[in-house]
């Protein structure tokens, strides 16, 4: 009963991480803002935090089921 949340909820974040992570990755080869307004030095770090945790945290809840 509880594995269709658990499978929805790792969904989400893998799909967002792997997102985060393809976005920081095309912006940073193409030499644009990863953020607008944000120093690159600051902006690619934390996104590249964000898109790993997520697919932690997806992949975590994978292990739930």
């Amino acid at each position: 009963m509880e594995t269709g949340p658990a499978i929805f909820a790792a969904t989400v974040f893998l799909l967002f991480g792997a997102a985060v992570l393809t976005w920081t990755a095309t912006r940073v080869a193409r030499d644009a803002p990863v953020a607008e307004g944000v120093r690159p030095t600051v902006a690619v770090p934390l996104a590249v935090l964000t898109g790993g945790l997520a697919l932690v945290l997806g992949a975590w809840c994978l292990t739930r089921i």
